[in-house]
């Protein structure tokens, strides 16, 4: 499922309008966004936990060249699913 197919089932099972369940969805990624960006995790209980992770710096390898790369440190975005979604993928 794409994004537009995700605003067409909202639009759907909530019998809001295609740009109503748009603006939903959009505001939904959107708080997310700006919740991870503030450092705060976003628990979305049954579905799982949206949480930002630190990643230390280090050397990697160009495996094309052989020449040692620094890699900065950096943060990601980290998803892990909640009992009821473990629960429903695994049925």
């Amino acid at each position: 499922m794409n994004k537009s197919e995700l605003i067409a089932k909202v639009a759907h099972d909530t019998k809001l309008t295609r740009g109503e369940a748009e603006e939903v969805v959009e505001s939904t990624i959107e708080n997310i966004i700006e919740a991870l960006k503030g450092g705060d995790d976003v628990r979305l209980m049954g579905f799982g936990v949206f949480t930002v992770t630190r990643r230390k710096g280090g050397e990697a390898r160009n495996p094309k060249t052989g020449k040692v790369i620094k890699m900065p440190a950096s943060k990601r975005a980290r998803f892990k699913p909640g009992k009821l979604l473990k629960e429903a993928v695994n049925s």
